[in-house]
C-alpha cells in the first residue's frame, strides 16, 4: 500500500515543478495568446504588461514555485506563470532593416526571403555564427547578430 502512495505522489507533481531544476538563464516562448507579466510571483501582484503575441521569445532568469521571472527582447522584466510559457524556442528579428534569410549558412548564400524587424520565427538549430529558422513556409538561415533569442555561443540542435 505504501508503494502506491509514493507512485501517486510522484504523479501528482506538476510538470512545472519538475522543470524548475533546469539551468538558468534559459530561453522559452509565450504559449498563450495573452500572457500577463506581473511585478511579482503571484496573482496578488499587479499586471505590468500583457503580451498578445504567441511564440514571443523570453528569457527565464529566475524561478519561484510555479512562477518564472522573464526578460523580453526590449529588456522588460517581470513574472509569468509557468503555464503561460513553452519550452519551444523562437527568436525575434531585431534591428531597423529587413534581414535576408539565406538557403545556406553563408553571407553569400542565396536569399530565399527577407524578414522584417519584429517578426517571430521558430528556432530549428544553430551553428557558431548562423541559426536555422522557420517563418511561415520558409526555412533558412539568419546570422546570430540579426535576432534575439539565443545566447552567445549556445548550441541548439
Amino acid at each position: 500500500m505504501i508503494r502506491w502512495v509514493g507512485v501517486i505522489l510522484c504523479l501528482a507533481i506538476p510538470a512545472a515543478a519538475l522543470a524548475a531544476d533546469r539551468d538558468l538563464p534559459r530561453f522559452a516562448s509565450v504559449k498563450a495568446e495573452k500572457a500577463a507579466l506581473r511585478t511579482g510571483p503571484g496573482l496578488r501582484y499587479p499586471v505590468e504588461w500583457v503580451y498578445q503575441r504567441r511564440d514571443m521569445p523570453v528569457e527565464i532568469v529566475a524561478e519561484f514555485e510555479a512562477w518564472r521571472q522573464v526578460r523580453d527582447w526590449m529588456g522588460a522584466t517581470g513574472w509569468m506563470h509557468s503555464q503561460l510559457l513553452s519550452s519551444k524556442r523562437s527568436i525575434i528579428v531585431t534591428g531597423e532593416v529587413t534581414q535576408p534569410m539565406r538557403r545556406d549558412p553563408r553571407a553569400d548564400g542565396e536569399v530565399i526571403a527577407k524578414i522584417e524587424p519584429g517578426v517571430i520565427a521558430r528556432l530549428i538549430s544553430c551553428q557558431p555564427d548562423w541559426c536555422r529558422v522557420e517563418v511561415s513556409r520558409f526555412r533558412g538561415w539568419l546570422p546570430r547578430d540579426s535576432f534575439w533569442g539565443v545566447r552567445d555561443g549556445e548550441k541548439v540542435e
